[in-house]
């Protein structure tokens, strides 16, 4: 079922690239990583139907990009669209397993669809990557709190705040960290 989800969700997107997306810019000579810097300055300037556009260009012309795959993720995810989100930050794992952003949305993501023993995994695959992530070791605590495992709870949101002094011991309420922004490439 995911993988048929997942070709559904990438033959989609290929599909409306090949037919210009209703995007602007973008010709046949360009290049993936134009098509990406195209796309980058639409998220960011909150054109999300030209991103997507642009992501799914530079997918067509480089189906290994994970910064693509990653902020149609973000993009997803920040409408709410928690199962193409998923299925995005995935892809971009396929390729680069240690992708430090897209590890730390999927836990937000799972931890919002209520699967909080995967979303303690990939906190912890975020502080193998980076032990310095403070986000990744208060949203840690958080979930642990939840999980009732007070202690560990303790250990991460001192880590965090020890990192970070802002992200200060969060009442029983406290929200976790948000989502990470567009990544540009590398």
């Amino acid at each position: 079922m995911k993988g048929r989800l997942l070709a559904g969700v990438l033959l989609c997107g290929l599909a409306l690239a090949a037919c210009g997306g209703g995007g602007s810019g973008g010709g046949a000579n360009e290049t993936a990583a134009d098509a990406l810097n195209r796309g980058l300055a639409a998220h960011a300037a909150g054109k999300l139907d030209e991103a997507v556009a642009a992501y799914f260009t530079t997918l067509s012309k480089d189906p290994k990009s994970q910064f693509a795959y990653y902020n149609l993720g973000e993009i997803a995810q920040r409408q709410n669209r928690l199962v193409a989100a998923e299925s995005y930050y995935r892809l971009a794992l396929d390729l680069d397993p240690k992708m430090e952003s897209a590890l730390f949305n999927l836990a937000i993501v799972r931890t919002t669809v209520g699967a909080p023993a995967e979303a303690v995994a990939l906190y912890k695959q975020v502080i193998a990557v980076n032990a310095n992530n403070a986000a990744a070791h208060f949203n840690l605590g958080l979930l642990y709190r939840q999980l009732g495992q007070t202690a560990d709870a303790q250990t991460e949101l001192a880590t965090a705040q020890r990192l970070d002094p802002k992200l200060v011991a969060p009442s029983p309420s406290a929200s976790p960290a948000r989502q990470v922004t567009p990544s540009p490439t590398r």
